[in-house]
C-alpha cells in the first residue's frame, strides 16, 4: 500500500464517529469509503492488535454501498448513516458467527438478532466485525487462551482490560468508530481506560439485553466504547429505551443525550470518595485525576473530598451475586465441556456452586435497600463521583496471567477491576474518559459515576471535559 493510500485511510479511520456521520450525511465522503479505509487500516494493523475473531468484509461493503444508494436517492438518513462499526463477540445476529471468545462457541451461529444490532443498524450503521473478547466475558485483563490476548495499542505487553478487549482496542487504533462492548463488573470501563477511548456503562436496564450472551442476569450492561463523550451520546441516543424482547429493559422515556452536551458545569456538584477507590492509587494515576478535576473546575463544577457508605456491604452482595449467577448460566457446559474452559474460568465459576442459595437470595434482596441507601447519602449531596477508573499503573499481561503466573498474579489480576465492580451491583451509570498516561506511558481513565437513569448527566461532564483536554484525540503510534 503506497504511503498516500495509507496517510488516507488513516485520515478517514481517524474521524469521529459524529463527523463521519456527518461527512456521510453530505456527501463529502461516502460510506464506501469509510468502510474501505476502516478494513484496510485493520488488514494492515491486526497483527500487531489482535483484536478480531471474524471479518465480513463483503457484507460490510454491500451495506455500505447500500447506504450511498440511500442518500443518493433523497432517503431519509439515519444518525449513524453508513458508519462502520464492529461488536464484541457475544452479539447475536442470524446466521452470523458469535464465538463469546470461548471454543465451546467457537462455530455457534445463532437463530436471533440481538435488539441492539437491530437498532444500531436501522439507524445506518455498518457492521463489519465481530471483536476478541475475554473468555465468556469473565476477567478484566484481555487474556484468552482460544484466540490469542488481545495485545494494547500502546503497549503490547501490558493488557488491554477486559472483557471487552477487543473493543476498546479495535477503538484506540481506529478501526472501527465505535464498538459495542458488555460490563458486568468492569468490562466497557477497563479496557476503555487501559486502551485510551471514552467507553458508557449505561445504567441497568437502560439498554435491552436481549440476543446478548448474558454473564450474570442481575449485573450485565449493553454500552458503547468510541472516541469521545459526544461519539457516546450518539449511540445512546439509538440504543437505549424498552424492548418488548427483554422485560428486564427499562420504560423510562429516552433523552436526546447528544443535546445535553453543552459544556456547562456551573452548579453541578462532583464528590470525589477519599477511601477504598483511591487505595492503593499509583502516583501517575492520582496526579492524572487531580488535573482532570482542575478542568472540571474551570468549566464551573465544585468538587469535594468525602467518605462513602456501605463499601463492606456493597463489596460482598456484589461477589455473592455475580459468582452464583456465572455459575448457573454455566452449569451444564460445566459438566459436559470442563476442558473447554481455561483454567483461571474455572476457578472463578467454581465457587459460586458452594455459595448458598440463602446468600444469593440475601444479595439479592438487599440490592434495593442498599442502592436506595447509598443514593440517599451520596447523592442528595452530590451529582457525580469521580474515580479513578484502574488505580493501578497498567500492569502486564504476564504480572495478571492467572493460569501461569507465580503467587501473587490473583490480586493484581483483581484489582484491576476494583473501581468498577461495585457500580454494576448499584446499577448506577458510569463512563470512563482518558484524562493522562501513567509513568510507563499508558493510558489513565478517569470514571464519571451518577445516579440511576442520569446518563446525560454523565456524558455531559465526560463531554465538558474532553472539550478543555485532547487525551481523547492521542492515536497509538501502530
Amino acid at each position: 500500500m503506497g504511503a498516500t493510500l495509507v496517510e488516507d485511510v488513516d485520515t478517514l479511520a481517524g474521524l469521529s464517529l459524529v463527523d463521519a456521520a456527518a461527512a456521510v450525511a453530505d456527501g463529502s465522503i461516502s460510506a464506501v469509503a469509510l468502510t474501505e479505509a476502516c478494513i484496510a487500516r485493520t488488514r494492515r494493523l491486526e497483527p500487531k492488535v489482535n483484536s478480531v475473531i471474524w471479518l465480513d468484509e463483503a457484507g460490510a461493503l454491500e451495506a455500505a454501498e447500500a447506504a450511498d444508494a440511500a442518500r443518493r436517492a433523497g432517503a431519509a438518513l439515519g444518525p449513524l448513516h453508513g458508519v462502520p462499526m464492529a461488536h464484541k463477540d457475544m452479539y447475536y445476529k442470524a446466521g452470523q458467527r458469535s464465538s463469546c471468545g470461548s471454543a465451546i462457541r467457537r462455530d455457534f451461529r445463532p437463530t436471533i438478532t440481538a435488539t441492539v444490532l437491530e437498532r444500531l443498524e436501522g439507524a445506518g450503521a455498518v457492521t463489519f466485525g465481530g471483536l476478541n473478547m475475554a473468555e465468556f466475558a469473565q476477567n478484566p485483563t484481555g487474556h484468552n487462551r482460544h484466540y490469542g490476548d488481545c495485545l494494547n495499542p500502546w503497549n503490547e505487553a501490558h493488557i488491554t482490560g477486559g472483557s471487552s478487549s477487543g473493543s476498546g482496542a479495535a477503538v484506540a487504533a481506529r478501526f472501527a468508530f465505535m464498538a459495542l462492548g458488555s460490563d458486568t463488573g468492569g468490562s466497557i470501563r477497563l479496557p476503555a481506560s487501559a486502551c485510551g477511548v471514552t467507553g458508557l456503562k449505561p445504567t441497568q436496564t437502560r439498554v435491552s439485553r436481549f440476543g446478548v450472551m448474558p454473564l450474570s442476569f442481575s449485573c450485565d450492561n449493553v454500552g458503547p466504547l468510541a472516541r469521545s463523550a459526544r461519539d457516546c451520546a450518539r449511540v445512546m441516543t439509538v440504543m437505549a429505551g424498552h424492548d418488548p424482547k427483554d422485560p428486564t429493559s427499562a420504560k423510562e422515556a429516552v433523552p436526546d443525550y447528544e443535546a445535553a452536551l453543552d459544556g456547562d458545569l456551573r452548579g453541578m456538584r462532583i464528590g470525589v470518595p477519599e477511601t477504598f477507590f483511591l487505595d492503593g492509587v499509583a502516583p501517575s494515576v492520582l496526579a492524572a485525576m487531580e488535573t482532570a478535576l482542575d478542568v472540571l473546575r474551570g468549566r464551573g463544577a465544585s468538587v469535594t473530598r468525602i467518605k462513602l457508605p456501605l463499601i463492606p456491604e456493597l463489596s460482598a452482595c456484589s461477589s455473592v451475586v455475580s459468582r452464583c449467577e456465572a455459575a448457573a448460566i454455566h452449569g451444564e457446559w460445566m459438566r459436559e465441556y470442563p476442558q473447554d474452559y481455561a483454567v483461571h474460568l474455572s476457578a472463578r465459576l467454581f465457587p459460586g456452586y458452594a455459595i448458598p442459595a440463602t446468600h444469593y437470595i440475601e444479595a439479592l434482596s438487599r440490592r434495593g435497600p442498599l442502592l436506595q441507601e447509598f443514593c440517599r447519602a451520596v447523592f442528595s449531596e452530590f451529582d457525580l463521583l469521580v474515580t479513578p477508573t484502574i488505580a493501578t499503573e497498567l500492569p502486564t499481561r504476564a504480572e495478571t496471567d492467572i493460569d501461569h503466573g507465580p503467587p501473587g498474579t490473583a490480586a493484581k489480576f483483581m484489582a484491576v477491576s476494583n473501581n468498577t465492580r461495585l457500580i454494576n451491583y448499584l446499577g448506577l451509570p458510569a463512563i470512563s474518559v482518558p484524562c493522562g498516561f501513567d509513568s510507563l506511558g499508558l493510558p489513565v481513565g478517569l470514571q464519571i459515576i451518577g445516579r440511576p437513569f442520569a446518563e446525560a448527566r454523565v456524558m455531559q461532564a465526560a463531554d465538558a471535559f474532553q472539550r478543555d483536554s485532547d487525551w481523547h484525540l492521542r492515536v497509538p503510534a501502530l
